[in-house]
This record gives C-alpha cells, structure tokens and sequence, in this order.
C-alpha cells in the first residue's frame, strides 16, 4: 500500500517549476514545456505505474489525449490506482483539466511529495511500458472543446457564410438537410459528452459529502438525550433551512441509493 502525505505550504520544498518540469521530463523522457500540459494525466498515470508495478492499466490511458473528456478519461484511470493503492488524496478533476497553471502545479507539488515518500529507486523505461508511444502535450492552456476531426476539414461554414453574397447562391450549402452541419453536429455531441461526464462526477462527490453528513446525524441523534450543547448546535445546523429551499421528505432520503465512496 501507498504511504500517504499531505501538503501544505510548509511541508512544500521550494522547488521552482522549471525544477519541477525538468524532473517530470527526466523520469518519463518527455518534452513537456509547460506544466499546464500535466493536465491531461498522462503523467500522473505512468508515475503511478513506475511507483506501484500493475496498479494501473497503462493500456486505458489515452496517451494521446487533447480534449477535455479524454483528460477527465484519464483522471478516472489514475483515481481507480488511487483507490487500489489507498492514497486517501481527491483529485481535484475539474481543475486540472481546464490547463489552469496554478491548479496544475499545486496538485504536481503534492505530487512529488508523494513520489519522493513511496519511490524505492527500482529502474523503470518509461518509453517500453507506454510501448513507443509518444505522450502528446496538451494544445495550448484552455479547455479544448473542438471535434477530433475540426483541424482537418474546411473553414468552418460560418465564416464562409459572412463573405458569401447575399443573392441566393447555393452552389456549397454550410447546412445538410437535418438543419446543421456535421461540424456543428459533432461539436454539440462532444459536448453532451463533456456535460455527462462532469454530471456523473459531481453525483459522486455529493453522494460521497452526503453520506458523511449522514452518518453525523445518525451519531447526534444516537445522543440526543445526553443533552450535550455541541451536539445540539451541530443538530442546528445540519437542520438549518435557507429561504426557497426544501428538505427532501423523509422517504426521499431513506431511498437514496449505497453512496459511492469514489471520490472523484
């Protein structure tokens, strides 16, 4: 099992990004330039892969990952050897994913301060355990959202549009019959996928923070008879009501399905 450390700004070493980046760079024979290219996890996954041999499948990470839902893809592999290996740190997903320099090198902090307290100094080739492939940088910082294909087809239509004169002519309609195009129709996909995946994280982090406050409430009702001031302010609050908001009935809460304690 992992051992687990904690960072704060006292336990931090005051290595500088370039430190940092030279050191990632160096362990898995990569050009990153930037440490907002980390933010597609394939970093992460090999480390992990280096520190703790078969905790991870290599063969799930997208080593050529450029858009945010191939990052998120990524953060989940990394997540489930988190799990495996009991490292109790939550991945802060939707952060890093959107190439943020600072999100990036706080969680890369942590990072080496992890791999400095598990590394046992084994040799690792980093190009044979990801088999040749060449782990691509991130586009530039932002959240990339385009089709796979966008790069490789004609000018978006829209800006075809605006230059075309407005007399009628149909001769390379932007539109198919189903009333958009098929970079449009790739695009809105694309994104759904993107909507689906941060829905389904963001259920398991309140599933996950629910459960907990759940079991507190169990334990204060356990005691309400000790007639403890403490807990009778925690009841207070765990009660609490805001205006325009309802608890849920009673029923709605019993039959709640087994939170998922995955954190994500």
């Amino acid at each position: 099992m992992a051992v687990n450390v904690h960072s704060t700004s006292m336990t931090i070493e005051n290595l500088s990004r370039h430190d940092m980046l030279a050191w990632v760079n160096d362990s898995l024979q990569l050009t990153y330039t930037k440490i907002e290219h980390l933010c597609t996890g394939v970093a992460y996954c090999q480390f992990m892969d280096m520190l703790f041999p078969g905790c991870i499948l290599l063969r799930k990470v997208k080593f050529q990952a450029r858009l945010e839902h191939e990052y998120i893809h990524n953060f989940k592999v990394l997540q489930a050897s988190f799990k495996r290996m009991n490292v109790d740190k939550i991945i802060p997903v939707e952060k890093l994913v959107k190439s943020k320099f600072q999100d990036n090198f706080e969680f890369l902090q942590w990072f080496k301060k992890f791999f400095d307290a598990n590394y046992d100094g084994k040799m690792y080739d980093p190009q044979l355990a990801r088999q040749g492939l060449e782990m691509s940088p991130a586009p530039n910082p932002g959240p990339q959202r385009t089709s796979p294909t966008a790069p490789k087809i004609m000018p978006p239509p829209q800006r075809a549009a605006t230059t075309t004169p407005a007399s009628g002519m149909r001769r390379h309609p932007p539109y198919s019959r189903n009333g958009g195009s098929d970079a449009e129709i790739m695009e809105i996909n694309q994104q759904l996928m993107d909507l689906k995946l941060t829905v389904d994280g963001l259920e398991k982090e309140r599933d996950f923070y629910f459960g907990k406050l759940r079991d507190i409430e169990l334990i204060c009702q356990g005691h309400e008879n000790d007639n403890n001031p403490i807990l009778n302010k925690i009841m207070d609050i765990l009660y609490a009501t805001e205006e325009g908001f309802a608890p849920p009935e009673e029923e709605d809460v019993e039959g709640q399905p087994g939170r998922d304690q995955d954190e994500y």
